[in-house]
């Protein structure tokens, strides 16, 4: 199954500051923490020779423990420089990478504030990402879909040079002069199906190969949540979006291509983003942002012939069912700490389609949304019972066995 494991990116909101002092690292002044996670903090920092702001990413060379997260960074990097030609637009540029004797640092470009004005040093300064995008809700179509050209174009860049990034998300997702650049690249690596189970659980596919398929599906999720406005755990309930998809010609056809990229078989998916960028570009802006609500759909259909117009209803309805016959079932997430434990629903011990149990972290498909006694069972440390649990509300079951059990 392998390790699961949470990266940090650059921030999704200010942090509180810190009372031990910032790292040194050359020619910058690091101004205020804007980022942090289990592995490293991103800075807002200053060049001293030139004032320009930029966000500086900084990663301990020593910690307690067997990870190495610095040595990943650095290899990740390499990989990067050595397959790209050049810096793609929608990725976001690194400008330098080095070391002190106690860090590894590298500089990137600076998001913009969340406010939409250029990044700056003022004190209310925060990194404007997808993330903090949708937190007001879902987008208008046109812009799901420009966002969505934009983080394919960049994904698919890193796909055609063999490699895979595997933590696709909406928070690695940065707005830099307005333009959506993917960002951390921490977990990048050649693409190979047999790669390390890493990244964040919620946008891993449920077959657990982490090849260019699984960034397919991962991009596919975040196209859904710029869609619904709904987090990624809720796929592929449409929320109260169901009737504007059938007045809106865009969202439908932006939805279908999610869709297919979140297919469960990842033999149904794009085979990558390249292609998965060529299905989007066939879809048209057919619907003028200009109409009135209640006479999008009359423009729209007014001018075709009956019989075209009975098959646009039979597509749209056919688009609409199948979005809400796949929210029927759930899929959830179930995690230990520590990982491979077996999982139990209603006393039955659950196994993928080829007989073996499912074990810890996984994600589980096809679940019916309602209430299931979760038990899971570990080889050495025995039960845990985690209780009745309401898989209509909630998609991560997890809990972890006390030190000393």
């Amino acid at each position: 199954m392998g390790v699961f494991t949470t990266v940090s990116n650059q921030a999704a909101s200010s942090s509180p500051p810190h009372d031990n002092p910032p790292p040194k690292v050359p020619d910058y002044d690091l101004m205020r923490l804007i980022g942090e996670g289990g592995f490293g903090q991103v800075w807002l920092a200053q060049n001293q020779a030139t004032g320009h702001l930029r966000a500086v990413k900084v990663i301990p060379l020593r910690r307690s423990g067997t990870t190495d997260p610095a040595g990943r960074e650095i290899t990740s990097i390499t990989r990067l420089e050595a397959n790209l030609r050049r810096q793609h637009p929608n990725l976001l540029g690194i400008h330098h990478v080095g070391k002190t004797p106690e860090h590894l640092f590298y500089v990137m470009d600076l998001a913009d504030d969340v406010s939409g004005s250029p990044g700056s040093a003022d004190a209310d300064y925060r990194p404007a990402t997808l993330q903090n995008r949708l937190a007001d809700g879902p987008l208008p179509p046109e812009e799901c879909s420009r966002y969505a050209r934009q983080l394919l174009s960049g994904l698919a860049s890193l796909h055609q040079a063999g490699m895979v990034h595997r933590d696709v998300k909406p928070a690695n997702c940065l707005l830099v002069d307005g333009e959506l650049k993917l960002a951390d690249f921490g977990l990048v690596t050649e693409a190979d199906p047999q790669v390390s189970r890493v990244g964040t659980l919620r946008y891993m596919p449920p077959d657990g190969r982490m090849d260019a398929r699984a960034d397919v599906y991962a991009a596919g999720l975040v196209l859904y949540e710029m869609l619904s406005g709904l987090p990624a755990d809720a796929f592929p309930r449409p929320g109260d979006r169901a009737a504007e998809a059938v007045e809106t010609p865009l969202l439908g056809a932006l939805n279908r291509v999610a869709l297919r990229a979140c297919e469960p078989d990842p033999q149904q998916r794009f085979r990558d983003a390249q292609e998965m960028l060529a299905e989007l570009m066939k879809v048209p802006g057919t619907v003028s942002v200009q109409c009135p609500p209640n006479r999008r759909a009359k423009r729209f259909l007014a001018p075709l012939p009956i019989a075209t117009l009975a098959v646009v209803v039979l597509l749209v309805c056919a688009a609409v069912g199948f979005w809400l016959t796949r929210a029927a079932r759930v899929h959830v997430n179930f995690v230990t700490h520590p990982f491979e434990a077996t999982i139990y629903l209603d006393g039955t011990l659950q196994k993928d389609a080829e007989g073996n149990p499912y074990q810890t972290p996984c994600t589980i498909e096809d679940l019916p949304p309602r209430v299931h006694h979760v038990e899971f069972r570990h080889e050495k440390l025995g039960r845990r019972d985690a209780g009745p649990r309401d898989f209509a509300r909630e998609r991560r079951i997890e809990t972890r066995w006390d030190p000393g059990e």
